[in-house]
């Protein structure tokens, strides 16, 4: 493997091509109309022109992709995530083309890409399930009689898809039908798939999920948990590694949990176990996903190990170099995904140019980006600017490392989440761990932020004059990529 194409943009395609780097292997960018400057093309040792800026014209476009293969002689694919990553019938293209994808088999894909297929998959090792239906329903009539079984308040969910998409909480059963139609009508949309399934809704829900790494030897191996309970529209904005609540004996029984999962379906490559966790410790399967993770690097930092070298050398057909007991935890790290959204208004996306762009440094922060000061967010794709991670010597000096990064992390032209997430890390029911997934809906308000604002604007003030102060002679924002221009670009 001398060569990879990275199917994707942004940091994910930058943090991808580095590990590459590392190993000696060339990369190939694609890129769209909207991404001509971004910093992953001018990374990549060759890029290729896909097409226009929506999704639907460049990155989802399989044959484009297969074609920037052809062209420039990468024999192996990194999907990344989102995008390509999860699609079965992109893998098997890939796989006809005599490419190799740098992830699970189309057949595993397949059978954990639905959650009422990979419910039965797992099961087979009697791993711990919500209590509700095992098969998808569209009668309203028989799904009323099953909700009434599983008894009230239940969760309706899409069988297909995620995101919190075609997800529905029924507190009573008058309001059962209305919200059923919402959930397949929500799910047909945006999965083309109107199947959902009955679950009994767990109430204070902490949302655990367990990385693993499997081998085309039959080895497979889990780096822990993470804990991805803080959450907005269902998706995680925090995460940390390890959980502040598991006992070893806890996480010892989800690893275990994690490894058969997975051994269900003989998984290759990086993959990702998810559970929900009652207030009385009890878990239960969710799901898996197979693909490397945006929170992926909290779980590097206190393992010592890079998932993505992982995925290649077992892609290359290498088997796994160390065993389950080789594996330990080391500190505490944290992620707070840096969204170009507006907390104050929902989390609604905001677009913009990056009028001042400067990153934290110092001990314990690292910083996936995509982008530099001047650059524009593009409107057709997740409005994630970075990911800023901080790692310590326990939660609390993470924590610390945190906020004191949020504080330096300098962004203006776009609201961003940053204001948010000094606010999760200096509240009482995050430090103490006592959070569950619904800590926007307890304990924020854009009322919460207006103080925040204030503080902030101080502290971006003062950074500012210290960086363009007389004494300085130069102002680094970001790492000097300039060198990197590609300079045989090419089209399809």
């Amino acid at each position: 493997m001398q060569k990879i194409l990275v199917a994707n943009r942004g940091e994910i395609a930058l943090r991808i091509m580095r590990s590459a780097r590392e190993m000696g292997i060339k990369t190939v960018a694609v890129y769209s109309a909207a991404d001509r400057d971004a910093l992953h093309v001018r990374y990549a040792d060759e890029a290729v022109f896909i097409g226009e800026a929506p999704s639907n014209q460049s990155y989802l476009v399989v044959e484009k992709i297969i074609g920037a293969c052809r062209i420039t002689g990468a024999e192996a694919i990194h999907p990344g995530y989102g995008f390509l990553s999860e699609n079965p019938a992109f893998a098997r293209r890939v796989r006809e083309a005599g490419l190799i994808l740098i992830g699970p088999s189309p057949e595993a894909m397949e059978v954990m890409g639905n959650k009422l297929s990979a419910k039965a998959a797992a099961m087979q090792y009697n791993i711990p399930m919500v209590p509700g239906t095992e098969e998808a329903i569209t009668d309203i009539g028989e799904a009323k009689k099953r909700a009434l079984e599983v008894g009230f308040p239940i969760l309706i969910k899409a069988a297909a898809g995620g995101g919190g998409k075609g997800m529905r909480i029924v507190h009573t059963v008058d309001d059962f039908e209305e919200q059923m139609h919402l959930a397949v009508s929500e799910a047909t949309s945006a999965f083309g798939d109107g199947s959902v399934f009955i679950e009994r809704y767990v109430s204070s829900p902490k949302h655990i999920e367990i990385q693993v790494l499997g081998d085309t030897h039959g080895n497979i191996v889990h780096l822990f948990e993470r804990d991805c309970s803080v959450q907005r529209r269902h998706q995680k904005v925090v995460e940390e590694a390890p959980s502040s609540i598991l006992t070893p004996e806890l996480r010892e029984a989800m690893g275990k949990c994690a490894v058969d999962v997975a051994r269900s379906v003989n998984y290759t490559g990086a993959g990702t176990v998810e559970f929900i966790m009652d207030d009385q410790l009890n878990f239960y399967f969710l799901e898996m996903n197979t693909r490397l993770q945006v929170e992926h690097p909290v779980t590097e930092l206190i393992t010592g190990v890079d998932l993505v070298k992982e995925q290649i050398k077992i892609a290359r057909g290498e088997p796994i170099q160390f065993k389950q007991e080789d594996l330990t935890i080391t500190g505490h790290a944290v992620e707070l995904r840096v969204y170009a959204e507006d907390p104050a208004n929902n989390f609604l996306p905001d677009i913009g140019t990056l009028q001042t762009y400067v990153t934290p440094k110092g001990p314990g922060i690292r910083v996936d980006d995509g982008f530099e000061q001047g650059m524009e967010i593009p409107i057709y794709y997740d409005p994630m600017i970075a990911k800023l991670i901080a790692c310590g010597k326990d939660r609390e000096e993470a924590i610390e490392r945190m906020t004191r990064a949020i504080d330096e992390y300098i962004i203006t032209g776009i609201t961003t989440t940053l204001g948010f997430g000094r606010f999760v890390m200096q509240h009482q029911a995050f430090k103490s761990g006592t959070f569950d997934t619904h800590f926007v809906q307890k304990y924020f308000t854009s009322e919460a932020l207006e103080q925040d604002k204030q503080d902030e604007a101080k502290i971006a003030a003062l950074i500012m004059q210290q960086l363009l102060s007389p004494a300085k002679t130069s102002v680094e924002t970001q790492a000097d990529v300039s060198s990197n221009w590609v300079a045989n670009r090419r089209e399809i």
